[in-house]
C-alpha cells in the first residue's frame, strides 16, 4: 500500500515525536486519510499519534475543527489561512501537541485559473513552537499529488520539530 520510503518517513517522524515528548494529530481534506492511514500502520504509532480527522466539505472544516465561515468565503478552502485554522482547530480535539493540516485540489478537476489542479496548502503549529504555512503547486494526476502532499506534510513536520530546541 505505501512505498518503503513513505514508510520509513513515518518511521522518523514517530522517533523524533517521542524524542521531543510530542503527541501528533491531522486534519486532512484532499489526502482523505492517507496521512494517517500511513502513520497507523507505523508499528508503536500510538505513542505519538493522537488523531487524524478528514474534512473533506466545508461544511466538516467548520463543525468539526471551527473553520470560520469568513475564512472560508474570504480564502477559500484551499488556502493558508484555512489549512491553519485546521491545524488549530484539530489541536484543540485531544491530547496533541503538535498538529499539521492539508487542503488542496488534487483533481482531475476543481481548479481554477487563480488555484489549478495540484494547488495545495499546508500548516503545522503546536505547543511551543512557531505557526507556518505553506502551499505548493504539485504535478501529476490525482493519486501523484496527493502522494506528493503526504510527503510535503511529513517533511515539513520534520522541519518543524528540528527547529526546536
Amino acid at each position: 500500500m505505501f512505498s518503503s520510503e513513505l514508510k520509513a518517513l513515518s518511521q522518523d517522524i514517530g522517533e523524533l515525536l517521542l524524542a521531543k515528548n510530542h503527541v501528533l494529530t491531522l486534519a486532512e481534506s484532499c489526502t482523505g486519510g492517507l496521512i494517517s492511514a500511513l502513520i497507523t500502520n507505523t508499528a508503536g504509532s500510538s505513542a505519538w499519534f493522537d488523531s487524524g480527522l478528514v474534512t473533506y466539505s466545508n461544511q466538516a472544516k467548520q463543525d468539526l475543527l471551527k473553520v470560520k465561515e469568513g475564512t472560508l468565503s474570504q480564502y477559500g478552502a484551499v488556502s493558508e489561512q484555512t489549512a491553519m485554522e485546521m491545524a488549530i482547530g484539530s489541536l484543540q480535539q485531544g491530547r496533541a501537541t503538535i498538529s499539521a493540516s492539508v487542503t488542496g485540489i488534487a483533481g482531475p478537476d476543481g481548479g481554477t485559473p487563480a488555484k489549478p489542479v495540484g494547488t495545495v496548502c499546508f500548516a503545522w503549529t503546536g505547543e511551543d513552537l512557531p505557526s507556518i504555512s505553506k502551499t505548493y503547486l504539485f504535478e501529476g494526476n490525482r493519486e501523484q499529488i496527493r502522494e506528493q502532499s503526504i510527503i510535503a506534510l511529513l517533511f515539513g513536520l520534520k522541519d518543524l520539530l528540528g527547529q526546536q530546541v
